[in-house]
């Protein structure tokens, strides 16, 4: 593949240089000229008005070669992370206008996974497995996903955009010398020209951007956990089990594996937690979080936070709700002194029910809110945590 100059078309106009983001291009005795660090990116293909620029892709490129809707299978201690579950929703609905088969791809034992993942939508489980893959090293994990992914040539591949798939996606993706969208929040296809429609929030999260990626395969996506329903499972449903050994060796190592460490252990997990209480910055300081922690603790839910108190270092970073935290969807959640700014609420809005407590009634967190309590958290809280004792008590 590579971008070609079509000079007897050039004008020598430069708008093509001007638009270019890397300048990649430039104007020598009135035509334009590649250099060589160019991306392949195809901005200056649209801007140019005399057709002088084409993207040319090579025969063993072509699109009609990549067939089939991939999802990473993920796990999560020793069974299927719940956002697997989700990508399949989406990954089921995309093959099937596509009119092609979704597999899984599954790094372990896959017998027993395949029966519910073929429940959930999935036509085949490739089972990875390796001596080497036994502990959890992202060199031995993206080599085997890679190469699969090479040898089969799925034409889109969806991740979690969860900590381990942010980190295993773009290796993947740099291997295989495609594209990809992070933290997308809606998924389609163009028929025509099967291309993936990849939708998520950008500057900022005050407007929503649909990412294409025309010129290579697969196209790949991470999608945060939360986003996508999960589907309804189909009893009895089954997915072809295929084997893969992947071909390792210790030069394909990148990192020791030392084990993991629990930062707190009594930690509701964010993105599982069906009850969250977060709190703002109209907590006032740090200390407040008590009463925040204390009504979490009464409900059975999780603690939150927005990122204007992570950054003020009030809380520590993994409570972080929004869009540069975790997305979540409680079935019910409490946003006490939130203002709710939209990068917050791009994590929180598909919350079943949303409880706003704040004392300014024009904070836009009431537009998304439920039920709305204008108020002095300092007043409000308390009588919910009394309340909330009495009725335990008995009382």
């Amino acid at each position: 593949m590579g971008l070609k100059i079509i000079l007897d078309k050039c004008t020598g106009c430069g708008k093509c240089v001007k638009v270019c983001p890397i300048n990649a291009l430039r104007l020598e005795d009135k035509k334009v000229v590649l250099l060589p660090h160019c991306n392949l990116c195809g901005i200056c293909v649209e801007a140019c008005r005399f057709d002088a620029i084409e993207i040319e892709i090579k025969e063993e490129r072509k699109d009609s070669l990549y067939r089939g809707v991939w999802v990473y299978g993920e796990k999560k201690d020793s069974t299927v992370h719940p956002v697997t579950l989700e990508l399949l929703g989406i990954g089921r609905k995309l093959a099937d206008k596509l009119d092609v088969e979704l597999s899984v791809v599954w790094i372990g034992e896959g017998e027993e996974i395949a029966d519910l993942l073929g429940e959930y939508g999935a036509d085949r489980v490739y089972e990875i497995q390796h001596e080497l893959l036994k502990t959890q090293e992202i060199g031995y994990y993206t080599r085997a996903v890679a190469d699969l992914a090479a040898e089969k040539m799925p034409e889109i591949f969806l991740v979690g955009a969860t900590s381990w798939g942010r980190t295993l996606a773009p290796r993947v993706a740099a291997r295989l010398k495609t594209g990809l969208t992070a933290d997308c929040t809606e998924l389609d296809v163009d028929l025509e020209k099967r291309v993936l429609l990849q939708t998520r929030p950008a500057f900022g999260g005050n407007i929503m951007a649909t990412i294409l990626t025309p010129y290579h395969r697969p196209q790949m996506t991470t999608v945060r956990p939360h986003v996508m329903k999960k589907p309804e499972p189909s009893t009895g449903r089954k997915a072809k089990l295929e084997k893969v050994i992947p071909t390792l060796s210790a030069e394909d190592k990148l990192t020791e594996f030392k084990g993991v460490i629990k930062v707190e252990e009594e930690t509701v997990d964010l993105q599982e937690a069906e009850i969250i209480v977060s709190g703002g910055r109209g907590l006032g300081k740090p200390e407040n979080f008590s009463l925040i922690r204390e009504l979490a603790h009464l409900l059975g839910g999780a603690v939150g936070a927005s990122r204007a108190t992570v950054d003020a270092g009030w809380i520590p970073s993994y409570h972080q709700v929004g869009q540069t935290g975790k997305t979540v969807q409680p079935k019910l959640y409490i946003a006490v002194g939130i203002s709710g700014a939209i990068q917050h609420l791009v994590g929180m809005r598909s919350s079943d029910i949303i409880v706003a407590i704040n004392k300014d009634p024009e904070a836009p967190i009431f537009q998304v809110a439920t039920y709305g309590i204008v108020g002095d958290f300092l007043e409000v809280v308390p009588a919910l945590i009394k309340q909330l004792k009495q009725r335990k008590s008995g009382s």
